[in-house]
């Protein structure tokens, strides 16, 4: 079988700034942690009836 072409990497200017950056200052804190912007917490909160309804199921 013959070997699948490899993809040309596509230049990534945001990646290129950060291989920069960890080269100039130094890569950061491996405790600092970054919340996920994908996943945030509903922007209202449930009503009193619905939280007390909740609690008896």
């Amino acid at each position: 079988m013959a070997r699948r072409k490899r993809k040309k990497r596509v230049y990534d200017s945001a990646g290129q700034a950060r291989r920069l950056a960890r080269a100039v200052i130094g890569a950061p804190p491996p405790e600092r942690v970054v919340p996920s912007k994908k996943k945030k917490p509903p922007k209202h909160k449930k009503r009193e009836l619905e939280k007390a309804s909740e609690g008896r199921l």
